[in-house]
């Protein structure tokens, strides 16, 4: 009887044992992160890039051009699967990722706003003519013109200007180049390691120009220098394993390939 006992027993505790195992295996390979990739597309065009104004936390509508530039980016990258999007909270960011969702087809996935995402703060030069605002910053950097400015920060990039805008700035508002990058990075950051960790896949990101380029200037861990967004282009980023790595910045071949299916 005691024979009995003791076999039962043991045929209990290697049955528990095995499920607890079999549960804990599941549950790591269930958490193991899987890889992201981001489409990062910038905001259709807008009344104040139209008009040439400074657009940072201002905002603005998208232009009739805006709207087409967005329709023709989701008509373009027809055929990739989205599992979510992120949006900055802007008006202008918000309502470009609706136009591409809807022309795309993608209806019913869920829009994420999250406002680390935002433009650069300009300051009191938001809503300012753009020629004012480097005007400006020309003359406190003691260069004759404008195109001076542009001409240097093309080799240099834009952090000293940056830094300039914060400085001239009356309302005391204005983010620096740090500031820009430390809140863009940790956004993406923390939106990837939530997304790496439930079960990976393809996003779709809507953003600003040069928080964008500020964002990703040094997310693979050298510093490069980003060139203009044009509005609706995508840089396309891979995150796998904790690292970043940026495969296209600027990309305006969906937008291209969008249009060109018009009428197909």
């Amino acid at each position: 009887m005691k024979t009995h006992k003791i076999i039962f027993l043991l045929v209990v505790f290697f049955t528990a044992t095995s499920i607890s195992t079999a549960q804990k295996s599941k549950k790591a390979i269930k958490t193991s992160p899987q890889k992201v990739t981001f489409y990062i597309a910038r905001h259709g065009k807008t009344m104040l890039n139209t008009l040439d104004r400074v657009q940072g936390w201002s905002d603005a509508p998208l232009t009739q051009e805006g709207v087409e530039g967005a329709e023709f980016l989701g008509k373009g990258l027809r055929g990739i699967d989205f599992k979510a999007a992120y949006t900055s909270d802007l008006g202008r960011a918000t309502q470009t990722t609706n136009i591409v969702l809807q022309a795309k087809g993608d209806k019913k996935i869920a829009i994420i706003e999250n406002e680390g995402l935002r433009e650069t703060n300009f300051g009191s030069y938001e809503g300012d003519l753009n020629s004012k605002m480097w005007g400006d910053a020309a003359i406190y950097l003691h260069f004759p013109t404008t195109e001076a400015l542009f001409a240097d920060v093309g080799k240099k990039g834009v952090k000293e200007v940056l830094s300039v805008v914060k400085i001239l700035d009356k309302l005391n508002m204005a983010e620096d180049y740090d500031q820009v990058r430390t809140r863009t990075q940790n956004a993406l950051k923390s939106i990837a390691e939530k997304e790496a960790t439930s079960g990976g896949g393809n996003i779709f990101m809507v953003g600003h120009g040069m928080a964008i380029g500020t964002m990703l200037s040094n997310i693979t861990g050298e510093e490069v220098p980003r060139s203009h967004m044009a509005n609706a282009s995508v840089c396309k980023v891979i995150y796998d394993k904790g690292k970043f790595t940026v495969e296209s910045f600027g990309d305006t071949s969906y937008i291209e390939k969008g249009r060109q299916s018009i009428g197909k």
